[in-house]
């Protein structure tokens, strides 16, 4: 399998940074489309708020994070 991207607010994987970032991400703050994470592929990732650790973006990314300064979800740190 190639290398897949995913998106830093959800953890959506496609092949191609095109096929990701054309879609609608339901957990974008502002109902955007996805965006890209720009960190590399890890065992775990960690909130860059709060340090909460989960072994995946989609799974650290649905949990809200009580120290988002606007109060939204865990994001991924690079």
């Amino acid at each position: 399998m190639g290398k897949l991207y995913y998106c830093k607010w959800c953890g959506t994987k496609n092949p191609t940074v095109s096929g990701l970032t054309s879609q609608t991400c339901m957990r974008h703050p502002n109902k955007g489309k996805h965006e890209l994470y720009e960190g590399s592929e890890k065992s775990m990732y960690v909130c860059k708020y709060c340090g909460t650790k989960n072994p995946t973006i989609a799974g650290l990314t649905s949990q809200t994070c009580m120290r988002h300064p606007n109060k939204g979800k865990h994001e991924p740190a690079l």
